[in-house]
């Protein structure tokens, strides 16, 4: 059993970093950015426009991550759900397994919606204009 966890372990991890590779999405939705381009554009980023594109990712980033953690709610109430289960002596472990990536998945949106935030101020720092839409973030 810890073999099928470890395993199912990799795949979300793996499923999460390919996602974060997927190309620039279509207008009015984030732009999906590899690490690669990620990291460069933090390490050069100057200008308000360039803060606000790191933002806007992870504003992207943050709902991607709560809509992982509700598919996890959505696992744990089918589990619940599914009487015949109850009585399987992997029944809490599996519910805990989902349990545990709905708290983890929350936090990392928590900590993406900051880094958003501090990116929006990092534009109102570079001396150019923020639209009005990014300043309740």
């Amino acid at each position: 059993m810890k073999r099928y966890f470890s395993i199912l372990s990799l795949m979300i991890v793996l499923a999460i970093m390919a996602h974060g590779q997927a190309p620039a999405t279509t207008q009015g939705q984030p732009e999906k950015l590899n690490m690669k381009q990620l990291n460069a554009l933090i390490a050069t980023a100057q200008t308000s426009e360039e803060h606000l594109r790191i933002a806007k990712y992870y504003d992207g980033q943050a709902q991607d991550y709560l809509a992982q953690a509700k598919e996890h709610e959505a696992m744990i109430a089918s589990y619940k759900a599914n009487s015949s289960l109850s009585t399987n002596k992997n029944y809490a472990s599996t519910i805990g397994h989902c349990e545990y990536f709905v708290k983890t998945f929350r936090q990392m949106a928590a900590k993406s919606n900051e880094l958003a935030r501090l990116h929006t101020e990092m534009a109102k720092d570079a001396g150019h204009p923020v639209p009005a839409s990014r300043l309740g973030k």
